[in-house]
């Protein structure tokens, strides 16, 4: 690899290199470093054929040496002809310096892929960067922020001041235009770390807010967007605690009402077999028994009812005693297993109100045990009386 001195005044820049953004401090520095020690790392040049050169990359040392007022600068002279190659070289040679923002890589990217003469896929691109096709897919999101945007995106993970970082910008990319470069823009005076930036970009995709409310949010600080993320989630949260619970409730409410039907069509069930069973045992046509059975009414105290019969037909010495008896005695079971699935979710809702800490509860509680208690032991005891009567 020859290098030779070549004047500065017969080198030209390449105005369609992929890097053109260059910090003034930086050249400066660089000039200083020049004017030192000299120039260490020559640029690359081709010749254009009519005596002069252009550059292929070096051009932030051919311009600090400009400003040093050097007359020659060491160079590399390629005879690459092919455009194609001579700017995936420049690209290259760039992706290696750190100062190379991520909006002259997204330019760069999109350049080797629309342009005429050029057409590239991103796999091409791929093999000959040596970049995962997932890195040029994200640096070309960023091509579609705004120029105002654009503008402020630097290289680096720092966070500054009127800088935009690419992790910044990621969680923005997929936002309407007409909120991405306002929260940009924000994010960048109010120096928002990443983190912050996303919570903000989660508030504005939320289909449940306006767009009408989306532009007033505009209007805030970066401080004030993260305290309207904070209130929006909190109450997310509650609405979805309530929505659980009430889907809870219901699917419990169902049970009880399923096996509230259940036990009433099994004590009908037993009811029926044992009016049936007894009318047979009495001589009672069965089709009579049936009839004077279904007479008899449900009340909310049949066991009073039950009593009254068995002591009613015991005086008039009615010849169908027993399976009124039994009839009276199944219509009572039914009936208590109705209450006493009504008092078990009576029982429930209490618990779930002392287990949320209303202790004004607890007397209720007590009192319904109490009172569930009592009447079946009356009924137990009723029935062993039928018993021991009937069998006398």
């Amino acid at each position: 690899m020859d290098i030779t001195l070549i004047k500065l005044s017969l080198i030209d820049e390449d105005k369609d290199q992929p890097r053109y953004q260059f910090s003034q401090d930086a050249l400066e520095e660089l000039a200083n470093s020049i004017k030192e020690i000299g120039l260490l790392s020559p640029i690359k040049v081709r010749d254009t054929g009519d005596g002069r050169y252009k550059i292929i990359y070096g051009n932030r040392r051919y311009k600090a040496s400009q400003m040093i007022g050097l007359e020659s600068i060491p160079c590399i002279v390629s005879d690459a002809t092919d455009e194609m190659d001579i700017y995936f070289e420049q690209i290259a040679e760039n992706l290696t310096r750190e100062d190379f923002s991520p909006i002259e890589e997204a330019e760069a990217f999109h350049k080797l892929m629309n342009e005429d003469g050029f057409r590239s896929s991103i796999k091409l691109l791929s093999s000959k960067l040596g970049k995962a096709e997932s890195y040029i897919k994200n640096k070309l999101e960023l091509l579609k922020f705004g120029s105002a945007v654009k503008k402020l995106i630097v290289s680096g993970t720092q966070i500054r001041k009127d800088c935009l970082t690419e992790d910044q910008l990621m969680p923005l990319k997929d936002l309407p235009i007409e909120f991405r470069d306002s929260l940009a823009l924000t994010a960048a005076r109010d120096e928002l770390p990443v983190s912050d930036v996303k919570k903000i970009a989660k508030l504005f995709k939320d289909k449940s807010i306006s767009d009408a409310t989306k532009q007033k949010l505009l209007l805030k600080t970066g401080s004030g967007l993260i305290e309207t993320w904070s209130v929006f989630e909190q109450n997310r949260k509650e609405k979805l605690a309530r929505e659980k619970q009430q889907q809870e409730e219901a699917r419990l409410a169902a049970e009880r009402k399923a096996a509230q039907v259940a036990a009433l069509e099994a004590e009908q069930e037993a009811s029926a077999f044992t009016t049936k069973e007894h009318a047979e045992s009495s001589g009672a046509p069965y089709g009579e028994a049936t009839a004077t059975a279904a007479a008899t009414p449900i009340t909310q105290n049949t066991h009073l009812q039950l009593e009254g019969n068995y002591i009613g037909a015991v005086e008039a010495d009615d010849a169908l005693l027993p399976s009124k008896i039994m009839h009276a005695v199944s219509l009572d079971n039914a009936n208590y297993s109705i209450t006493l699935d009504h008092a078990y979710a009576e029982a429930e809702a209490l618990l779930v109100q002392l287990r949320n800490g209303d202790m004004q509860q607890l007397d209720a509680c007590e009192q319904l045990s109490n009172d569930m208690l009592i009447k079946l032991q009356q009924l137990q005891e009723l029935w062993r009386t039928i018993m021991r009567e009937s069998q006398a």
